[in-house]
């Protein structure tokens, strides 16, 4: 009989007392033991059991669940005699920074204050007997009550200090989701402030902490070195295209066929692979999101489940507020395209602005893109990767959060698409004009004033005419750059369609009088360039092609 499939377990001692459907990770210990590193750091895209596997290591490790070893005896690390032997015998600190997601520095180091705070209620029981001093009894209150003083940076290593006075053994460390608190800073303007922070508090903790014994720091990202871990010469990092932990997070093909096979549903292999596969990590392919998969099985509906459990606020943040390159990149990966570029594993915050490579390696340690390719060019000495979208999950993840870019004038945008099938004029420029009044400096609110870089809202606008219509349309662009020319042609699926030209163009005062200028200027344009000819050649009659030009001043539309 099937196991029953429990949604939304992260405590491991929970997920196999319940008996639910659980793929054994054990071995995991076993591999991260063996490796001897000091910190280990493992980055793995969210919803990919990193959590799990962290309660895992605290459940048997830890001296709280000494001799309550039974829990493991139906698992792989139960069938190593030396591993039975090792089971409950050090001193864990588990902190986890998942809920670190304020909109401010004060707010979130407060809320890393009291995470630490209720760390140290968990061991109160230091304060009895004669293990502590006075002095360190009182430190320790001080903490415990007020965990916003100047000590906070040090109080994981000195509760380090008590534990291993009073087990005698030096403590294993686990910290879950290190990386929230500097992403959530990225986003809402503090990082300068919280990489202090974070980088005091990891350097006494992991660096000069004599009584660490070892750690492991998982998250979804490798922070570069200068930003947080400039001190830290002992840390072990672990990337999607690491070897070590390949198939730790994640489940293998041969685990999910064997799942699909319990609930029989082995006749769905290949729809559950074109939705949910495409991972890779190190030399392992073929891994699968679980909590996808673990809801699949649920449900047995397949259904963007990876999309909808977080925000995606900084990946959305990137496309929507980056250059046009960005945008333009973002049309071809959607077409199923591939890109190649360079790749640094090292996320390095501060050049997302303006660097491409740094988004698409975020993008790349984030699981939004799988790396189908890469090698390493001797010439120059750099790793080179040939990318594309994951799989049919993530390439909905996008084409709703495109959606999204226009929701506070969906209406608007709907509007336009229905006035432009019908040909009528007068409500395109009605709708567009509402539109890019709503939205466009949503679409530049970086260093950019909306005046001097209008290609932002321009190239989202083509995402957004992509989602809503692939459809019914084949979608290109021609992208030219200073937007002397950006035509968008509308290829259909149908025979009964008629197919559309749009030329985009810049009012010049130095070139035109009035905007209606600019607009004969750009259906000039299609006729000098020839434009139709690419679609008459598709075998499209001459007289259901239609084109437009769109004039642009500032958020002010004119369309002829």
């Amino acid at each position: 009989m099937a196991r029953i499939v429990g949604i939304g377990h992260q405590d491991f001692t929970d997920l196999i007392t319940s008996g639910c459907f659980y793929v054994d990770k054990t071995a995991f210990i076993r591999e991260w033991w063996e490796n001897q590193d000091v910190v280990t750091l493992i980055a793995r895209p969210r919803r990919f059991g990193k959590t799990l596997n962290m309660s895992m290591l605290e459940r048997f490790f830890s001296v709280e669940y000494r001799e309550q070893g039974e829990i493991f005896e139906s698992l792989s690390i139960w069938e190593d005699e030396r591993y039975r032997e090792l089971q409950g015998t050090y001193p864990v600190i588990a902190v986890s920074f998942a809920d670190v997601k304020e909109v401010s520095f004060p707010a979130a180091r407060d809320k890393i204050c009291q995470i630490i705070k209720m760390v140290y209620g968990k061991y109160r029981f230091l304060l009895d007997g004669d293990v502590l001093g006075e002095d360190e009894k009182e430190d320790f209150r001080k903490v415990s009550a007020d965990p916003e003083n100047s000590a906070i940076t040090l109080s994981l290593k000195m509760l380090s200090l008590y534990l291993s006075r009073y087990y005698g053994k030096k403590v294993i460390i686990l910290l879950d989701e290190y990386d929230t608190p500097m992403q959530e800073a990225y986003v809402n303007g503090y990082w300068d402030e919280m990489t202090a922070f974070i980088r005091s508090l990891f350097n006494s903790t992991f660096k000069t902490n004599p009584y660490l014994f070892r750690a492991v720091m998982t998250g979804i990202t490798r922070i570069s070195k200068e930003s947080i871990f400039s001190d830290l010469n002992n840390l072990e990092v672990v990337t999607t295209t690491s070897e070590i932990y390949e198939d730790c997070f994640g489940f293998t093909q041969q685990e999910v066929w064997n799942a699909l096979e319990e609930y029989g549903l082995s006749a769905q292999r290949e729809s559950v692979k074109a939705w949910y596969d495409g991972f890779v990590f190190g030399k392992e392919r073929d891994i699968y999101n679980p909590w996808s998969i673990i809801n699949y099985l649920k449900t047995q509906k397949l259904s963007s489940y990876w999309a909808n459990t977080s925000s995606n606020s900084l990946v959305g943040k990137l496309i929507r507020e980056g250059s046009p390159e960005i945008k333009e990149t973002m049309e071809d990966l959607l077409k199923g395209q591939k890109l190649c570029t360079t790749i640094d594993e090292q996320i390095v915050f501060s050049q997302l602005e303006y660097s491409e490579s740094a988004v698409w390696s975020l993008f790349l340690a984030s699981g939004y893109l799988k790396a189908d390719k890469f090698w390493f060019n001797e010439e120059f000495g750099i790793e080179e990767y040939e990318l594309s979208l994951t799989n049919k999950e993530v390439r909905i993840t996008f084409e709703k959060m495109i959606r999204g870019w226009f929701g506070r004038s969906v209406k608007e945008y709907n509007g336009f698409i229905r006035a432009l099938l019908q040909g009528n004029t007068k409500e395109m420029n009605a709708y567009m004009n509402r539109i890019a009044l709503t939205t466009f400096s949503y679409f530049d609110t970086g260093n950019h004033p909306s005046g001097s870089e209008p290609e932002r809202f321009y190239h989202g606008f083509v995402l957004g005419l992509m989602v809503e219509m692939a459809d019914r349309y084949v979608i290109t662009s021609n992208r030219e750059s200073g937007f002397g020319r950006y035509d968008v042609m509308l290829k259909p699926r149908k025979n009964e369609d008629d197919a559309f030209i749009l030329e985009f163009k810049v009012y010049d005062p130095d070139e035109e009088k009035s905007l209606g200028d600019t607009v004969k200027a750009a259906l000039k344009q299609i006729e000098d360039k020839n434009y139709r000819s690419a679609l008459i050649a598709e075998g499209i009659r001459k007289e259901r092609i239609r084109a437009y030009g769109f004039g642009f001043n500032g958020k002010k539309v004119l369309i002829g």
